[in-house]
């Protein structure tokens, strides 16, 4: 049975939060408002942190040029996006932020695409994927926000992963003429890295909704702060905040590339 069809509004301090009664389709393990009145899932929001810092990191990174003017594309505004909505859905299991929340998924997800589609083609190339990008996620956003359908989220964050994958092996694999061997080496070991944590978070996630009940269980044996360990959407948010952060970066190490090549 996944989230989708799973609540818990019959936990203890469901009714008793800041935002009760929850309204969102998707509910997670973590019993709600268990720590605080103001969060209605405590670990699960908190972890999200873990994108607005990866975002952060980058805008502040080298070649910002201060407070005021950091440095930003399309990806790491993605990220700071997906870590802020996802915070509030968690925060509250609102249906409109839960949709914020989804939708900021694969905001992050198409953006990665954009910079993987976008690298060693032309520029009238590059303006047919930057409008289909642009023309087809506003599209398909309020297509999945008129249906409410949670499947339909589901099925077009999995094509945009597998989409991701591909166009990866791809440039590293079958592309002629391919990039410098040394590069593609690194770069094939930094992707490879990304998508075992991305599977790691994966495998966690269906732990969580699918042996909630012994993961309560075993919650409440150990006990605060140790029990925080089991809620495994949190380490989700950890990990996949992971693996997104370093394909990242090897898309725009790749577009570094192409810019040293055409400078030659």
């Amino acid at each position: 049975m996944g989230h989708h069809n799973r609540h818990f509004a019959g936990d203890r301090y469901a009714l008793s939060g800041a935002w009760s009664p929850p309204t969102s389709s998707a509910n997670f393990c973590e019993e709600d408002y268990a720590v605080t009145r103001y969060f209605a899932e405590f670990i699960n929001t908190l972890t999200n942190l873990t994108y607005v810092f990866f975002a952060l990191q980058y805008m502040y990174g080298a070649g910002s040029r201060g407070l005021l003017a950091p440095k930003f594309d399309f990806m790491s505004v993605s990220l700071f996006v997906l870590g802020i909505a996802s915070f509030l859905f968690h925060a509250t299991l609102r249906q409109s932020l839960q949709f914020g929340d989804e939708l900021a998924m694969l905001g992050l997800v198409w953006s990665i695409l954009q910079g993987l589609f976008t690298v060693r083609r032309s520029s009238a190339y590059d303006r047919f994927i930057n409008i289909s990008l642009a023309t087809v996620f506003p599209l398909f956003a309020m297509f999945y926000v008129w249906t409410g359908k949670i499947i339909y989220h589901v099925i077009g964050f999995s094509i945009a992963i597998g989409l991701i994958i591909l166009r990866g092996v791809y440039l590293f694999y079958w592309r002629k003429p391919g990039f410098p061997e040394v590069k593609v080496a690194e770069w094939r070991i930094r992707g490879r890295i990304a998508l075992i944590l991305m599977g790691v978070a994966y495998i966690l996630w269906n732990i969580d909704l699918e042996f909630c009940a012994e993961l309560r269980q075993l919650r409440e044996q150990l006990g605060l702060p140790w029990a925080w360990l089991l809620e495994m959407h949190g380490w989700w948010h950890i990990l996949t905040a992971m693996s997104a952060t370093r394909i990242m970066d090897l898309v725009r190490d790749v577009q570094m590339q192409l810019k040293a090549e055409k400078e030659e």
